[in-house]
């Protein structure tokens, strides 16, 4: 049997379509194509629709896209599962500690539940009962206790609530509703809310302090390993890593995870509180009605908080002293009359993550840093884990402008002398995690540009009575992005007429090209905020490149925009790119330097002559024909993200004398200022320095039908496609080559002995398709 690739918009089914997850992501979202990138976000966004609209914790969207989520189907009923493997929980019990993502056994009597965990907080028995928080618990490590009390243990443990999802295995895991609720009532096996509290066991101080995402791969490797690397899922991180090996497999599935969490965190459908992805839908329906936990609770939720601080009346003697409250989010909803329906299963996740996101907003919109300036209170975040929150509210708050933002947790209350010395304190770090509702961009670091840095500025602004014209260089950030900035005159006149975010048309052409039916018209987003504007949602074609010049037209008026790009005279190489376009030659070097999302050699595998290529492009100062030149003093940063150990510097030197001779790179002179910035040329009144070239290698390709025509090699067209199992249709069977296949990949992942094809599914060999 022969397999095609289904092309169009449909969200990813697997065992039908090839993997979502690839070896490019492995390296995290920098390395991953755009392409890839938006298949695995439209596939996540109907995981979380399809799951009631969240949240989906990082971890739960991994094991969709690894384990084969079926969405509108059985979820993980067809899974490659052994599910006698599961831990096992019980309520009330002791527990090695389990991360969000686990798949669980919850313990029964009878038949047992099998569930997924989406969601976890810590559970302290002193603030179970009221939203009043004490200060000693917020940021308390395991194995801490009241101050007042009287005995102490040193062990690891922490009271946690785990709120499991039932429903994920299908119909024919899924006990009756009818039991369920007996099972409820009865509380021996859940809560009353359908949850499982347990106290979570930590085999050592720093397990308590690891991130989310650190927890979730040792898991994967030690308690989920045998589900993990079963070749019966849709690709094994055994194939996407290249190797069976443990470090290259915890660097894959971490890889992996940050390529989820990014893919989640840039979905215009979706908003993130920490690790949890909430549907903007969802997210706005819940504040349109009236009822428990609408926008009127919410609205007094974040008065509350305020109020809390400030003292009720003056001191007997003085002015009034300063007044610190700490709120926990979950008691607080279970005070809040009629809201049971609504922290009950899955719904309590959804109902936590939108109060914090709802104190967020306001935080965000209506203080300075989190100061209220009518009343001088400061609210912060305090731990993002206990109780479903913890947020701290202070009078006066000008008193704390130590300079960290109101989303910062800081866990300020355990770390206080008074509250430390008193109670049971492990060695445990501090937690760092940030949960901050919407991804903020993210700094430069050594041998990574700043994407929107003001480079291949446009140079061409065409305005008259009835449109506007103007060119702008495609960078890669708006390939990876699905995006367009829009030029400053253009937003000024939208916002003159009133427009807002809505859909618009966007026409585009593309001469000397080809372009799918889907890209010539497009429904686009207009997005008004920022100091530009965007359009979001664009449709890239996939031979668009960072630097090619894209023109825009928009009527007056209009809805509308037309975007076309320009051919060239003749085709130009350059560095073995063939670009038949007119394009920016800054741009080109900036964002086209080896590891860019768009390069097939992207990631921490390359070698070092390319990471020294790479850093002189994307770190040197710019010429208008595009060279870089850079300071020869920063090269080992802009390589290495450390000071580089004796053995580096040896293979820095080796690669850049190599560059140099094959005139991939120059030396140069230039000289430094007084204020440190290099110069070129040298000036005269400053000392001389050395510097290191990039130009690049122009080769002009003429058009087929002339003299000089010669071979042109294109690049970027294979896509290679890892085997995998794909199901068939009701009747069909295997062909013995494809079993044998599938026992060979077996092997190959680790299976020695090999594995039977399952019934009703085939195996797809590895081959190459072209996009």
């Amino acid at each position: 049997m022969t397999t095609t690739f289904n092309t169009d918009a449909d969200i990813w089914r697997p065992y039908e379509h090839e993997p979502v997850l690839t070896p490019a992501m492995t390296g995290g979202h920098r390395d991953t194509p755009p392409e890839e990138m938006d298949r695995l976000r439209r596939y996540l966004e109907a995981v979380v629709d399809d799951r009631r609209g969240g949240p989906v914790h990082t971890a739960v969207a991994f094991n969709a896209a690894y384990f084969g989520y079926e969405v509108d189907g059985d979820g993980y009923g067809n899974g490659a599962f052994d599910i006698d493997t599961f831990p096992r929980l019980t309520l009330g019990d002791e527990t090695p500690a389990l991360p969000v993502g686990t798949l669980a056994r919850i313990e029964t009597g009878s038949d047992p539940l099998y569930a997924e965990i989406v969601y976890k907080e810590g559970c302290r028995p002193s603030v179970s009962d009221s939203s009043d928080a004490p200060a000693w618990t917020s940021g308390a490590p395991a194995g801490a206790e009241d101050p007042g009390e009287q005995h102490h243990t040193a062990r690891l443990l922490r009271r946690e609530l785990l709120v499991p999802d039932l429903t994920v295995f299908g119909p024919g895991l899924r006990l009756p509703d009818a039991k369920l609720k007996r099972f409820r009532a009865r509380q021996k096996w859940l809560n009353k809310d359908g949850h499982v509290v347990v106290d979570a066991r930590y085999s050592s101080a720093p397990e308590t302090a690891l991130d989310d995402t650190t927890a979730f791969v040792r898991h994967l490797l030690t308690r989920q390993r045998e589900s993990v690397l079963s070749p019966l899922v849709p690709v094994s991180v055994v194939q996407l890593a290249g190797s069976g090996s443990e470090e290259r497999l915890e660097r894959a599935l971490t890889g992996l995870l940050d390529t989820v969490t990014y893919a989640l965190r840039t979905s215009d459908a979706l908003r993130s509180w920490g690790h949890y992805a909430l549907a903007r839908t969802r997210i706005g329906a819940g504040l349109c009605h009236d009822g428990p936990l609408g926008e009127a609770d919410l609205y007094a939720l974040t008065g509350s908080l305020e109020r809390s601080a400030i003292p009720s009346a003056r001191r007997r003697h003085g002015l009034r002293g300063p007044r610190t409250a700490y709120t926990a989010i979950g008691p607080w909803l279970r005070a809040v009359n009629g809201a049971e329906p609504l922290l009950t299963g899955v719904e309590y996740a959804v109902s936590a993550c939108r109060a914090n996101l709802a104190v967020a907003d306001f935080l965000r919109g209506d203080t300075d840093n989190g100061l209220r300036s009518g009343s001088g209170v400061r609210i912060t975040l305090d731990d993002a884990f206990e109780c479903g929150g913890i947020w701290k509210s202070h009078h006066p708050g000008s008193n704390e402008a130590d300079g960290s933002g109101p989303l910062v947790q800081v866990e300020r209350s355990w770390l206080d002398p008074v509250n430390a010395a008193a109670g049971t304190t492990p060695d445990v770090p501090d937690r760092t995690e940030v949960p901050e509702p919407d991804p903020e961009p993210e700094a430069p670091i050594a041998g990574q540009a700043v994407p929107d840095e003001p480079i291949g500025v446009p140079n061409y602004l065409r305005i008259t009575d009835s449109e506007i014209c103007w060119q702008v260089p495609l960078r890669l950030a708006h390939i990876m992005e699905d995006r367009l900035p829009l030029n400053p005159q253009v937003l000024y006149g939208l916002q003159q007429l009133g427009a807002g975010t809505r859909p618009v048309r966007l026409e585009l052409s593309h001469p000397g090209g080809t372009l799918e039916a889907s890209e010539e018209v497009q429904e686009v987003t207009l997005d008004l905020a920022g100091e530009t504007g965007q359009l979001r949602g664009i449709e890239w074609p996939i031979d668009f490149f960072p630097g090619l010049r894209i023109y825009v037209q928009w009527p007056r008026g209009g809805t509308a925009f037309r975007l076309s790009t320009a051919e060239l005279e003749d085709p130009v190489e350059i560095d073995g790119q063939l670009i038949s376009h007119r394009y920016d030659p800054q741009v080109l070097t900036r964002d086209g330097a080896p590891g860019s999302g768009r390069d097939s050699d992207s990631g921490s595998g390359l070698g070092t002559r390319r990471l020294v290529l790479r850093a002189v492009r994307r770190l040197g100062r710019l010429t208008p024909d595009g060279h870089a030149l850079l300071d020869r003093s920063a090269l080992p940063a802009g390589v290495y993200a450390s000071a580089p150990a004796p053995q580096q510097v040896t293979e820095l030197e080796a690669a850049l004398a190599e560059l140099v001779a094959q005139r991939r790179l120059y030396e140069a002179v230039g000289s430094r200022g007084a204020d440190g910035q290099p110069h070129h040329p040298a000036r005269r009144d400053e000392a001389s320095i050395p510097l290191i070239g990039y130009a690049p290698d122009v080769v002009v390709r003429p058009r087929p039908g002339t003299a000089r025509n010669g071979p042109v090699q294109t690049v970027g067209a294979e896509h290679f496609v890892h085997g995998f199992l794909r199901r068939l249709p009701a009747g069909w069977t295997p062909t013995d080559a494809q079993r044998a296949a599938y026992r060979e990949h077996c092997r190959r992942v680790g299976k020695a002995d090999g594995w039977e094809l399952p019934r009703g599914y085939t195996f797809v060999t590895a081959h190459s398709r072209r996009r």
